[in-house]
């Protein structure tokens, strides 16, 4: 049975896998420092637990993903210190000895969806994670999609609610959908913690509403089959139930026809993967990585 090294690779935290096929037999959490410790760190966990066929990574980006670069699989302008220019796939395989696949985080929990979650059997859609920051992969036709390079799905300009001064909390764009809408806009705009605000509808609905305007543009421009929304603003109780009457409202009557087939509530979804999805999308890419290795 084959063994892969997955490595969900956050701003925060790495998680770091060994699975027999989809089977996880150990994993870890490391602290992400620097990119030498990190890295160090991870590819020294996966060495311990001896050989594996091929390594899959679902990073926070952005990522050069333009096939041929000479710098793919590299992180670009992150604002998180010392990551910036960071080549993690060379690294990785390289030290590793394997095959290596990477792409963005909400890439590789798409992957992981799409091959054991919530978008079983179907051939387009989307994945949203809503948390420290927001972040969106397009799946069509058994892959995420890229262009030139991954999708911006966070950096996407909104609609301002009226009476709503808030001057968002994105550095380069202030008020888009991640300025306005990912946690730390919403700790900032109210001056308390998602958890202590679960409990007041106003945060919510505004909330909901922008959430609600982004698969809007979504449903319209990419047509989905089905929009799944992870991440840790999405778990405040009775949120996704908002964002969907959101939606509903905003459609306006104007839908595609694969929304007016079937309920908000089967095209609004969360993953059934959980907290898991970016993990189980590195064990995804890792298997891809073999295979296409032959």
């Amino acid at each position: 049975m084959s063994r892969y090294a997955a490595i969900e690779a956050g701003g925060t935290k790495f998680r770091v896998a060994i699975s027999q096929e989809r089977e996880v037999v150990a994993d870890t959490t490391i602290a992400t420092t620097t990119p030498d410790e990190t890295l160090g760190a991870t590819v020294d966990f996966v060495l311990s637990h001896g050989p594996v066929v091929a390594a899959g990574i679902a990073c926070f980006g952005p990522l050069d993903l333009l096939p041929g670069s000479a710098n793919y699989g590299a992180i670009t302008a992150t604002p998180k210190p010392h990551w910036a220019g960071t080549p993690v796939l060379d690294r990785v395989r390289s030290a590793l000895g394997v095959p290596a696949a990477i792409d963005v985080d909400v890439g590789g929990a798409a992957l992981g969806e799409w091959q054991w979650g919530a978008a079983r059997g179907l051939s387009h859609f989307v994945y949203l994670t809503i948390g420290t920051g927001i972040g969106g992969g397009v799946f069509i036709d058994g892959k995420v999609h890229h262009g030139m390079g991954h999708p911006e799905m966070g950096h996407i300009t909104l609609e301002r609610v009226a009476g709503d001064d808030y001057a968002g909390h994105c550095p380069f764009h202030g008020a888009c959908f991640e300025g306005m809408a990912a946690g730390p806009a919403i700790e900032d705009r109210w001056g308390a913690s998602g958890t202590e605000l679960a409990a007041r509808d106003e945060v919510w609905d505004l909330e909901a509403t922008y959430v609600a305007q982004a698969l809007r543009s979504y449903s319209y421009v990419v047509a989905p089959q089905r929009v799944i929304i992870g991440g840790g603003v999405m778990q405040v109780p009775g949120l996704i139930e908002r964002v969907r009457d959101k939606l509903g409202e905003q459609l306006a009557g104007y839908a595609t026809s694969h929304i007016r087939q079937g309920s908000l509530d089967d095209y609004v979804v969360y993953p059934q993967l959980g907290q898991d999805a970016g993990l189980y999308g590195a064990i995804a890419l890792a298997m891809r990585a073999h295979e296409e290795a032959g």
